[in-house]
């Protein structure tokens, strides 16, 4: 099969197209037929060496977690799928998936059913960014109706996921992102919408119970500002939580780092809200499998809104 690999971390350079054997599922695993990937910070983070490098080990190795196809075989003991099912998921994180290949092996409680409102190209953007998103607002500040939540980078992969799950959830949604983005952050249900760049928001926000902070720095000090006292921030990426962390304990703040983990019963639970119309993935750009290097470069600008996928 073709896979993306890479001898050595760096720049986007370092990655190639390569081959390898197509793996054979082990039981309780499915091996997918990959008709896309997603692409994600932690990718181009990993291939330089950062991200999740130190748990994949030294190269050469194959970066990607985020994956859309179909079952092509099943192993022993799977009950949740079966050959030519459309599924996606994110396997293994943060161990290899190897995402950008033409097949993945993995736990089949790892994937779930491509809702049929998403195409293959929008599922593969969806797991990693909509499990962060998930398992923020819901697993871990359990947001509730009428509560406030304010979400940085609302634009970007993970925030327009978080926008819409928060509003689905009943919260009234305040989100920042540069004003070119106002229209489509309050077409995806941002009640209030803040440009970052003309004014500072916490002199501008009502007191909020939930900040999804997903920039990091100072912006996660400041979050501190507009956040009630019995409120809780969550700080991504975790990597750069401790300061913010640091700062809320001072001032009897509750904040949080945190990590994505597999999960089935999230990704169903993002597949209902696709089903009822209440959750939709933007894909800003896609490229195919061996222009993965050009894919990096477009996400380390730092300025896409919604998803890159790369496509199998």
């Amino acid at each position: 099969m073709r896979v993306i690999t890479q001898l050595s971390t760096g720049g986007p350079e370092v990655l190639e197209l390569g081959q390898a054997e197509v793996p054979e599922p082990l039981p309780t695993e499915i091996r997918v037929r990959v008709a896309a990937a997603g692409v994600n910070p932690v990718d181009w983070k990993t291939r330089a060496g950062g991200g999740m490098a130190a748990v994949l080990g030294p190269p050469p190795f194959t970066i990607g977690w985020d994956v859309a196809g179909t079952v092509d075989a099943v192993g022993t003991g799977v009950t949740r799928f079966s050959v030519g099912d459309a599924v996606f998921g994110m396997p293994w994180f943060p161990r290899q998936a190897g995402a950008y290949a033409e097949f993945v092996t993995a736990p089949s409680r790892h994937f779930a059913c491509r809702p049929a409102g998403l195409t293959e190209v929008q599922a593969a953007g969806l797991p990693l960014a909509g499990l962060t998103a998930w398992q923020c607002l819901v697993d871990i500040a359990a947001v509730q109706p009428g509560q406030r939540v304010l979400v940085h980078a609302a634009a970007g992969g993970v925030g327009h996921l978080a926008v819409q799950i928060a509003k689905a959830r009943g919260a009234h949604v305040i989100g920042t992102a540069s004003s070119g983005k106002h229209d489509l952050l309050h077409d995806l249900g941002v009640d209030e919408a803040v440009d970052y760049r003309a004014e500072r928001f916490e002199q501008v926000v009502d007191p909020v119970d939930v900040v999804l902070d997903l920039i990091g720095g100072e912006v996660a000090v400041r979050s501190l500002d507009v956040l009630h006292p019995d409120g809780r921030m969550i700080c991504l990426p975790s990597a750069a939580a401790a300061d913010a962390i640091a700062a809320a304990a001072e001032r009897g703040l509750r904040a949080t780092g945190m990590l994505v983990e597999p999960d089935g019963d999230g990704l169903d639970e993002l597949a209902r809200l696709v089903d009822d119309r209440r959750l939709r993935v933007l894909v800003a750009e896609t490229f195919p499998l061996e222009r993965a290097a050009l894919a990096h470069r477009a996400g380390e600008l730092g300025h896409t809104t919604g998803k890159l996928v790369l496509t199998v």
